[in-house]
């Protein structure tokens, strides 16, 4: 057996059991994230559709989901506490409540305000998900299932992405955008019955440790004020939570990009597809995210030490397409290339979730969701910034998308001048921290 083998493998201390109650109630909270993921990305396969709707050019477009993943990013760090001080089952159920609100309000938005006001509520309770999902992991799962498990999430919520490109899509085309956006907010009520029903925030006996009282009884005052600040500068000064920032960063947002938004008027509008090709490789990319996850999963779970090159590897993947895709001469790239971007697309998401893998171990429980929202935060920061560029981009060129697009490149340089930056201090606490863990694990009494 190989070093990483052994390490992904042993068993640690209090680890939960797993089985199939783990699974049932892991079920229902993926199930939140999933319906969050068609909300989020319902969007992108009605970009052109809102522009008619609102009467907005791009630009303006590109603000539906800047202000949606703004107020994303800017959740994560405040549910990563809430998850760590409240638990999963209160933080997903206002998740729920909230991402629902949003949608509905979407369907019914009279004006371009009011379906920004939509959508930024939507973020909010987005935010709220995929963070408790991964807590709700690693309290029913042992840890040597932390990464496959991450990366099966991460799968179910491309799973949501799939309905919204063959789903939704043709709802918006059969019954109009009110009843198709109105009708699939249903989903949120569904789920949010499902939670009260069985979500439970860990199993017995596995409760995390009481965080010690806030209020002194006799004043009524904060016994502990600087709680928040220690939790967030804790989580940050582990140079494997900004790693962890940095791979998410890096990886998740060429795929986030062309899904949410420009994929569907990139492929329509300079590539000369329809909108059913289009769609179709939308698809695509959902299809593969959901393949590759699987194997990223199973890779990183018995060999830590592929985290990095893979993610690496799908950085150098991800820029080498769309390079030749922009570059290739003529009008328009020929549709094999294009199916070969859109499959390597696939691997962003995967990628990005190996983020996690070097947040988790580098922090202890008690600050696990502080660490995986600072973690989650890269990827929505850097689709944010890309959205509001190529909008621009576009406005300023004339629809131009070559030079549009080209604003990957250098968000993908800046990432992985961070990674190289941060990767041997990293490996070097991640190595301390394991040698800590084992000596631990010697003097647990029998």
């Amino acid at each position: 057996m190989t070093t990483d083998a052994a390490a992904g493998t042993a068993r640690l201390p209090g680890d939960p059991p797993g089985g199939r109650r783990a699974v049932l109630v892991w079920s229902v909270g993926v199930a939140v994230y999933f319906v969050a993921v068609i909300f989020r990305t319902s969007l992108g396969v009605a970009g052109l559709d809102a522009a008619d709707r609102f009467h907005v050019n791009a630009s303006a477009l590109s603000t539906f989901s800047i202000l949606q993943l703004l107020v994303y990013a800017g959740m994560q760090i405040p549910v990563g506490l809430m998850v760590d001080r409240l638990g999963t089952k209160k933080v997903l159920t206002l998740g729920a409540v909230l991402f629902t609100l949003g949608q509905l309000g979407f369907a019914l938005s009279p004006s371009y305000g009011t379906a920004l006001a939509s959508r930024a509520l939507l973020g909010c309770g987005d935010a709220m998900t995929f963070i408790s999902v991964l807590r709700l992991g690693t309290r029913w799962f042992p840890a040597r299932r932390g990464p496959l498990v991450a990366q099966l999430a991460g799968l179910v919520g491309m799973a949501g992405n799939l309905v919204s490109t063959l789903v939704l899509a043709r709802l918006l085309h059969d019954v109009g955008w009110t009843t198709a956006f109105a009708g699939s907010s249903v989903a949120g009520a569904v789920v949010l019955v499902l939670m009260t029903l069985f979500l439970k925030d860990h199993p017995e006996g596995h409760g995390p440790e009481p965080v010690p009282a806030r209020a002194d009884p006799a004043s009524g005052r904060d016994a502990r004020p600087g709680y928040v600040r220690e939790q967030i500068g804790l989580s940050w000064r582990e140079p494997g939570t900004r790693l962890g920032l940095w791979v998410h960063f890096t990886t998740q947002f060429p795929a986030m990009v062309f899904l949410l938004l420009w994929g569907l008027p990139f492929l329509v509008e300079a590539q000369g597809l329809s909108r059913g090709a289009a769609g179709d490789l939308l698809t695509l990319v959902v299809l593969a995210n959901m393949a590759i996850g699987l194997v990223y999963g199973q890779v990183v779970a018995r060999h830590h030490a592929a985290r990095l090159p893979l993610a690496l590897g799908t950085v150098a993947a991800t820029a080498a397409l769309w390079a030749a895709t922009l570059a290739y001469p003529g009008e328009h790239a020929p549709l094999w290339l294009l199916v070969v971007l859109c499959v390597v697309l696939g691997a962003c998401g995967p990628a990005s979730m190996i983020g996690f893998d070097f947040a988790r171990p580098a922090n202890p429980p008690e600050r696990q969701g502080t660490a995986s929202g600072i973690t989650n935060m890269g990827g929505f920061i850097a689709s944010m910034v890309t959205l509001f560029a190529i909008g621009v981009l576009l406005d300023a060129t004339g629809d131009n998308y070559r030079i549009a697009f080209s604003a990957v490149f250098v968000l993908e340089a800046l990432g992985v001048s961070q990674i190289l930056r941060l990767r041997t201090r990293a490996a070097r606490r991640e190595r301390e921290r394991l040698v800590a863990s084992r000596v631990e694990t010697v003097h647990v009494p029998a």
